[in-house]
């Protein structure tokens, strides 16, 4: 009983929300700003999921606002933007198929809003059981798939914006009515367009020109444009303020409290929901991880979840999840505290209750020059100069989760990735269960390093840690290897002894240059030895040599003698 209530007391302090609020002050320029911004772009992609979910565009804004506000105070990614994402609205389209009002054609709005609300219950008590952190052992080739295949929606989603003419609604839509979009552009659209797109991507050159624009975000810069354009010449061309028109109801805001009765007929859906926001979010927390260098805490990011989704389904919203383009836009435009999406939930508030005249005049063709542009950021430029040189396994889980992205299902891509590469590194695995495989990090006065002649006395109180990862380095394996790391004493030098190392991957050559990156960004010098050549050819496959900052020397006589002068002469 002590146990269980210390576990509950430890978890409930993994989740407070006071690690978010302590550093909400610290970059509030640049916070206000990104929030402003990125909520002037969710807006017409918060109307778009509230309809495909077929609750109303409304319920895609309370989305919106509930996840900005709730995911930024309770969320585990500090820099992750919470709302309705196309995943998520799809999944509850297909609820709505089969909870009709009897009698009626009328959708069972209470049914849905239960589901939604059991969905945020269901993935608190996940955040508290502690397994949300298995996101860390998904490979990298699924992650690099996962994000080329949300950039190429996006891109080719925003085709028909980009021209002047209405959005599909999906992939499938695009490609089949391409050639007469074609047809049918709307020149006056690309007088917009354009001139926004060309803004966005020079606005790095002009900044380095004018200092003094260098805390502007671009995508602002072509929001005034783009929309001052449209003013100007009185163009005939699609406005957010015609969709915002369709909320223009007198009961906007609604009160749906969960029918707890019918619990039995809600609880599949809802653990279905539950288990989409996980993969859905974490996956966009660690692209939001790769482009910062930090890591998010999955369990306090799942909890966040949850509680978005609990108080969305109250208040009519769909479900919530960390959306992958606005949390990419969100660290583009300069955010770097949870302030920026809890202002984009304030913002889209203000919006829904009567300011929609501050933004009803920007033109759709302006966003979606926007959202093409962060549909091209958000492609994984990691893995693309090394595609023909990956292992042809690593290549094939790529590709086959790329294109089940784009053409049929997150979750489906993600599952089918996660079983080729568990197939795949079977013999691995089991070595790893079997075996007493065990990163270490020790001091290098306890190392091979120290040979017989030296004065081990010498080296005691020297700054310097050696870190030996052991046995195959790959999906399973790297995320100890961070934990590992994560808890070396205070250190200016870094050993890293590769004698041990069977094996590696793509997710473990890119997981070991992350944590050398990482290290440097401390100003701590990085030595690597003891590579074997079947080690170090795969990893030059993989370019990993030409993206770190380390020294490479194998022996271990230079190696004592370069540390003990370096505080020599110090």
């Amino acid at each position: 009983m002590n146990q269980l209530l210390l576990f509950i007391l430890n978890s409930l302090k993994e989740i407070n929300p006071l690690k978010n609020i302590k550093i909400l002050h610290t970059n509030i320029r640049g916070d206000i700003l990104a929030g402003i911004t990125v909520a002037v772009i969710a807006l017409p992609l918060a109307l778009a999921f509230g309809e495909i979910s077929q609750l109303g565009p409304e319920a895609g804004i309370w989305s919106a606002i509930i996840g900005g506000i709730i995911g930024g105070i309770f969320g585990g990614c500090i820099v992750g933007v919470s709302g309705p994402t196309a995943p998520m609205a799809s999944q509850i389209a297909i609820f709505m198929g089969a909870f009709i009002i009897g009698g009626t054609n009328n959708p069972d709005l209470v049914a849905a809003f239960s589901i939604i609300f059991l969905s945020g219950l269901i993935l608190v008590g996940i955040s508290l059981l502690k397994i949300s952190k298995f996101i860390h052992y998904v490979p990298y080739s699924v992650i690099a798939g996962f994000m080329c295949g949300i950039g190429v929606i996006i891109i080719l989603s925003q085709i028909n914006p980009f021209i002047g003419l209405e959005a599909k609604r999906n992939i499938h839509e695009v490609f089949n009515g391409l050639s007469n979009s074609l047809q049918n552009i709307n020149i006056q659209a690309l007088y917009v367009s354009i001139p926004s797109l060309v803004i966005i991507i020079f606005w790095n050159s002009i900044e380095n020109k004018i200092k003094i624009l260098s805390n502007i975000p671009s995508p602002l810069v072509a929001l005034v444009v783009g929309s001052s354009i449209a003013y100007f010449m009185n163009l005939d061309i699609a406005y957010i303020g015609q969709k915002m028109n369709i909320i223009g109801n007198d009961q906007i805001l609604s009160i749906y409290l969960p029918d707890l009765s019918r619990i039995f007929e809600f609880i599949g859906p809802a653990f279905s929901l539950a288990g989409l926001a996980i993969i859905d979010s974490l996956l966009s927390c660690k692209i939001a991880d790769n482009m910062t260098g930090t890591h998010h805490n999955s369990d306090r990011e799942t909890f966040g979840q949850g509680m978005a989704n609990m108080v969305a389904g109250i208040f009519g919203g769909i479900s919530t999840a960390t959306a992958t383009t606005q949390t990419v836009g969100n660290i583009t435009f300069g955010a770097r505290t949870p302030l920026a999406t809890i202002v984009k939930g304030l913002t889209l508030l203000f919006i829904l209750f009567g300011f929609g005249n501050l933004v009803a005049s920007i033109p759709n063709a302006c966003l979606a020059a926007i959202l093409f542009k962060l549909g091209i950021d958000i492609l994984d430029y990691r893995i693309m100069p090394i595609l023909r040189k990956l292992p042809k396994i690593d290549l094939f889980i790529f590709i086959i989760v790329l294109f089940v992205t784009v053409y049929k299902d997150l979750m489906i891509a993600v599952s089918i990735g996660v079983i080729f590469s568990i197939l795949r590194s079977s013999k691995e695995i089991n070595l790893i269960f079997k075996s007493r495989f065990r990163h270490k990090i020790i001091p290098f006065y306890k190392s091979d390093f120290i040979l017989k002649k030296n004065n081990i006395n010498k080296f005691i109180d020297l700054p310097v840690s050696v870190l030996q990862p052991q046995g195959p380095l790959f999906f399973c394996s790297i995320q100890p290897l961070i934990n590992t790391y994560s808890h070396a004493p205070y250190h200016e030098i870094l050993i890293i002894d590769m004698g041990y190392i069977t094996m590696v991957d793509l997710s473990g050559s890119f997981g070991l240059e992350d944590l050398i990156k990482s290290a440097n960004s401390k100003n701590i010098k990085v030595i690597v030895s003891n590579v074997n050549c079947n080690i170090k050819d795969r990893l030059d496959k993989m370019s990993f040599f030409n993206n770190v900052c380390v020294d490479f020397d194998d022996s271990k006589t230079s190696i004592a003698s370069l540390v003990q002068s370096n505080y020599t002469k110090n």
